[in-house]
């Protein structure tokens, strides 16, 4: 087995992400199985595409793909630490500082202090974002979004945090009830993820990516008028873990594109609104924060085919 370098070391020991200073040796690094290699999965063994092939090199057999099987570095690391001086595998990659004695075995998966955590990096406040105006209405920067008026933010570990744009929620107006997906939902690009409504009518929204629901916004799903308020930060609706992340891009507007689709929505939405608005409208003034409420003629089922790309519920 070959020993690393104090260079190696020195590499893979932190990275930057954000403001954040990130530990992201993989675990087989730290067991002394591999020389060099830097987590790219948030330290979720257990569906990591590298983890498996190690453990087919090793000839694990072919339960290495069963979920609970338990990794290989698991068995380095109980023969490393015999006895009661046992660290958990967290304190081992940096990711908690404090010292911690494993009391499950390595058998994280079960383990109430590893869920713990990981509820914790879910629900971790990145802060608001930055905007820019595209014909009035607010996109945030470094966010992705999708035709149907959701945007996806791709954060640490390749998770999505999603939410409505502020168009959908300007349109629609304070909402009254949000059905969320419930956690383990496996959601596919632009068909419906989840619905809301407003007195009697009820709308789909197309989800942004495919993924599994891995976290619920409890508060907004209680109060849905957060949303309208604010939908970039505290009005986010749930987390996912992406399948194919790069594929799921394609299907996304990011940057000067989301720019300019939301210009076109913009435009569309004043021709259905009439010539009289359309005149405001070019003198500079702020978008309608409540268009169904204001031109009830157009339809909640109009607004919802336009622009969600979806049929009432």
């Amino acid at each position: 087995m070959k020993k690393e370098s104090a260079k190696s070391k020195a590499k893979a020991k932190t990275r930057i992400i954000g403001f954040q200073v990130v530990e992201d040796e993989c675990i087989w690094m730290k067991a002394g199985v591999v020389n060099l290699r830097i987590c790219d999965n948030a330290y979720d063994c257990n569906t990591c595409p590298f983890d498996k092939g190690i453990r087919r090199a090793m000839g694990v057999g072919k339960d290495f793909e069963t979920p609970r099987h338990a990794p290989e570095w698991v068995e380095f690391l109980k023969k490393r630490y015999r006895g009661a001086s046992r660290p958990c595998r967290h304190a081992l990659t940096g990711r908690i500082e404090a010292p911690k004695i494993c009391t499950q075995n390595y058998e994280c998966y079960h383990c109430p202090f590893d869920q713990m955590l990981d509820e914790a990096d879910l629900e971790r406040d990145s802060g608001a974002p930055h905007y820019q105006l595209a014909a009035g209405y607010k996109l945030a920067d470094g966010y992705y979004y999708h035709m149907g008026h959701s945007w996806a933010r791709f954060e640490h570990g390749g998770r999505v945090k999603v939410g409505f744009d502020d168009f959908a929620v300007r349109l629609f107006g304070p909402m009254q009830s949000l059905l969320l997906p419930p956690l383990g939902e496996t959601l596919k690009q632009s068909q419906v993820g989840w619905t809301f409504g407003r007195n009697e009518h009820r709308a789909g929204v197309l989800s942004p990516v495919t993924g599994t629901v891995l976290s619920v916004n409890h508060r907004v799903q209680e109060h849905p008028e957060i949303t309208h308020a604010d939908p970039y930060h505290q009005g986010w609706l749930f987390i996912l873990e992406p399948d194919m992340p790069k594929k799921n891009l394609k299907g996304l507007y990011f940057g000067k594109e989301s720019f300019k689709w939301m210009e076109m929505e913009g435009q569309k939405l004043l021709g259905l609104i009439g010539p009289e608005y359309e005149q405001l409208a070019a003198t500079g003034g702020e978008p309608i924060r409540d268009v169904f409420r204001n031109f009830p003629d157009i339809g909640w089922g109009v607004l919802s085919k336009e622009f969600l790309r979806t049929e009432t519920v």
